[in-house]
């Protein structure tokens, strides 16, 4: 099997996986609290992070990882899994998973914005123009429509989305700063976080009693959002000799994911959801292939325009 196979395997995985986490998230909602989830999920994710980092001989890393940078593991610890996760549950406990589902989509299009405080990026007019049409289609799906009475369903559950967004921008900023394992990074975020999942959860509502079926659900989310899933998507692009060809996947996403959410969830679609999640995805197309065509040559451009169109209009 050629690498070219491989990699768009495991990348189809990865996304079939997680075009079925928001679907998860609401099923496993309904036997936990958000905190409780994140404790189960997290715990779940950091057995089976492991499990792989044994397998791949990695084991000594986890130590010499965080001995070099510890406060560098407590901060992205603390932004992921915890702050994260519980921003973004209590989100898809107040919305419908339609609505929280595209509004996190978003968080693509609020990377490279954020970059230009933190990393000194540039932004440029494509990322401008991107944000302007995702975050039309946010306003769409939050105001359900009615774009003239700013009214919304539920502002809590939108800040919550909104800001599970900004979180995770930050997170992935940071981890531009780490040269470590990526999954050996992970796990160790994950095992710096759970005390403060923890601790959160049982301030809050601890778990009194758990049925193997709320067990089952916690368990899958931890394993197909947080842990397994993201594995899969590194040897996608590990394996890959072209890694714009395996991102280009993740747009099959949201589609898929509103597709089960209409019919294990039994939410009917809404004309506005289709409508912002065209406008978001739109966004974030224009932000990953305009760049691609401003920078070539127009003369090149044209001869492929050419190339390709005028045989048709031959026939």
């Amino acid at each position: 099997m050629s690498n070219t196979t491989l990699a768009y395997i495991y990348g189809l995985l990865a996304v079939l996986l997680w075009s079925t986490v928001a679907t998860a998230f609401k099923i496993a909602l309904g036997y936990f609290t958000p905190l409780q989830l994140v404790f189960v999920a997290v715990i779940t994710s950091i057995f089976a992070l492991s499990m792989i980092v044994i397998a791949q001989g990695h084991f000594g890393l986890i130590a010499k990882q965080f001995i070099k940078r510890p406060l560098f593991y407590l901060f992205t610890g603390l932004l992921n899994p915890f702050l994260y996760y519980y921003v973004l549950f209590e989100a898809y406990d107040l919305l419908p998973a339609q609505q929280a589902l595209s509004l996190n989509y978003t968080w693509a299009i609020l990377l490279p914005i954020l970059a230009v405080p933190l990393l000194g990026h540039k932004l440029t007019k494509v990322d401008v123009m991107a944000a302007i049409i995702a975050y039309s289609g946010v306003y769409v799906i939050a105001s359900g429509g009615n774009l003239t009475s700013f009214n919304f369903d539920s502002p809590t559950g939108i800040a919550f989305v909104l800001s599970s967004t900004v979180i995770w921008c930050l997170y992935w900023v940071i981890n531009t700063k780490d040269d470590g394992d990526a999954i050996v990074s992970l796990l160790l975020s994950f095992l710096i976080g759970l005390p403060f999942v923890t601790a959160a959860m049982m301030l809050h509502q601890p778990i009194e009693a758990i049925s193997w079926s709320a067990l089952a659900a916690g368990m899958y989310v931890g394993l197909f959002e947080m842990g397994l899933t993201f594995v899969l998507w590194l040897m996608a692009l590990k394996t890959t000799n072209k890694t714009s060809n395996i991102t280009t996947l993740v747009f099959l996403t949201p589609v898929l994911s509103v597709g089960l959410i209409s019919v294990i969830l039994k939410e009917q679609i809404t004309v506005s959801t289709y409508i912002g999640l065209c406008f978001i995805l739109t966004g974030l197309i224009l932000q990953k292939a305009l760049p691609k065509l401003i920078n070539k040559p127009m003369p090149i451009l044209l001869h492929k325009l050419m190339h390709k169109f005028m045989p048709k209009i031959k026939q």
